[in-house]
């Protein structure tokens, strides 16, 4: 039985307003004051920060990644996505990724999740920076845990193990896959992106 549920994930180097850009994407798909529509954003950085926040020796270990700019291991994610779904999805709501999967096993194992709660042609968003306009993003919004460090590793993760995630959804014919210039004003970045999701309308 096929559910109505629409899914975006977006996907883009740090510093590229992925975040920005999803959140507007869930004020228009339920604008008006539309009652009926709901959304569920599953924002990964938020849920790591905030399971990271405990006390216990996996959590300890994941604030430590977090903090140092490294990925935490996919089991650990793939385990706050799937308690997030259990206690929220119903199988009617939208779903917005944000910055989500970030490996190659993710992907696999999100892509089996999708199809066991029946999604239908899923769209990811690729928001497109180059490596030097994003570093300078990053730089320039001083955030705690932006460091010189983490900045690098950060940006050396795209390209090592986020690109190959993005070749996979471009490979497989389940997905819906749009680039978007990402190096544009957030208006301009968000109106390409209703336009290239049939959105617009």
């Amino acid at each position: 039985m096929q559910n109505k549920s629409k899914v975006f994930i977006f996907l883009g180097r740090s510093g590229c307003g992925k975040g920005t850009q999803a959140k507007l994407l869930i004020d228009h798909l339920c604008k008006a004051g539309d009652k009926s529509c709901k959304t569920l954003h599953i924002e990964s950085g938020a849920l790591l920060r905030e399971f990271s926040k405990g006390e216990t020796y996996t959590q300890v270990k994941t604030k430590l990644a977090v903090d140092s700019g490294v990925l935490a291991p996919e089991a650990v994610i793939v385990s706050l996505w799937m308690k997030y779904l259990t206690e929220n999805f119903t199988g009617t709501e939208n779903l917005v990724l944000d910055g989500a999967p970030r490996k190659i096993n993710e992907a696999k194992l999100l892509n089996d999740t999708l199809s066991f709660i029946d999604v239908e042609k899923p769209y990811v968003v690729c928001v497109n920076v180059t490596r030097d306009w994003s570093e300078k993003r990053l730089v320039g919004r001083a955030r705690k845990d932006d460091t010189r460090e983490s900045i690098d590793r950060r940006l050396a993760w795209y390209e090592t193990d986020v690109v190959p995630v993005i070749d996979y959804y471009k490979s497989n014919s389940y997905y819906n896959v749009v680039d978007i210039n990402g190096e544009q004003p957030i208006e301009d970045v968000h109106n390409e992106i209703l336009a290239k999701l049939g959105l617009n309308i």
